[in-house]
């Protein structure tokens, strides 16, 4: 009974990891054929495959800026959140205050909340603020995490209270012990937040839609969008499969080349 369930499992996961992949794969095969719209749904290319897709969409689109800005979208994100939920977790792993766990919990309810929730208040805000259209504006509502704070609070709680001590012995300050003694040690927890945090704000599309205007703002997923538009009127697939890829192709490099060290961190910081 149990190798007939474990085999029905793996036929299972097979089936669904097929089903997952195959847009992905059609997706690719798009790419990379020739330019001929009628035939694009074929398996059978007409001609050879090449890389002709991925330089008329490079060309037709300002990929070079979108990168640029969504560069500077998803570092400026992650240098800010790095701090702020570095002293949060901090603060709520360590130290002992009136209202903690209250407080606490009402970090958590970022979590439940809906982002599309926010949009009308961020946007008055970003207007009172004048950073509205621009880049800043849309990395500001961004600053702060629930999960972030949520993560390294069980990252700390995880690193055991020898070393906090025996640097407070040495006369170390909680600035410089978190930066010099905690931070270091709860690297994983860090890399496994940066590459969640990359990866969501990479993808983002609503709020930066609604948080700038000018093109030369835009990052990569709004300029997607403009870009495929036009490109559909044409009905030039495989240049929009191309183009899909040039802004998703990143990130699943990313992931590739850091997944076991993605899982590795949330198994260090006692999330399963």
């Amino acid at each position: 009974m149990r190798a007939e369930r474990r085999l029905l499992a793996t036929v299972a996961i097979g089936a669904a990891a097929i089903a997952w992949a195959l847009p992905f794969a059609w997706m690719a095969v798009a790419s990379l054929r020739p330019g001929v719209p009628p035939d694009i749904a074929s398996l059978t290319p007409p001609g050879p495959f090449g890389l002709g897709n991925y330089a008329l969409a490079w060309r037709s689109g300002s990929f070079p800026l979108w990168y640029l800005n969504t560069l500077l979208m998803c570092g400026g994100i992650l240098a800010v959140q790095l701090v702020t939920i570095t002293a949060a977790g901090y603060a709520f792993a360590r130290l002992r205050f009136a209202g903690r766990e209250t407080l606490f919990a009402l970090f958590m309810l970022q979590i439940l909340l809906i982002p599309a929730l926010l949009i009308v208040p961020n946007l008055a805000t970003l207007v009172r603020l004048h950073l509205y259209d621009r880049l800043l504006g849309i990395m500001a509502p961004y600053f702060a995490s629930g999960f972030g704070v949520f993560l390294m609070r069980q990252t700390f709680r995880a690193i055991p209270r020898d070393y906090e001590e025996a640097a407070m012995l040495d006369g170390a300050r909680i600035p410089a012990l978190i930066r010099h003694v905690l931070a270091p040690l709860a690297r994983p927890g860090l890399v496994a937040f940066a590459i969640i945090s990359v990866t969501a704000h990479w993808n983002e599309f609503l709020w930066p839609l609604m948080a700038v205007v000018s093109p030369s703002r835009q990052v990569l997923t709004v300029g997607l969008a403009s870009f495929t538009a036009g490109a559909e009127a044409g009905s030039a697939w495989g240049m929009v499969a191309a183009g899909t890829f040039l802004v998703a192709g990143p990130l699943l490099i990313l992931f590739l080349l850091f997944q076991r060290r993605f899982v590795s961190s949330f198994m260090f910081s006692g999330i399963k």
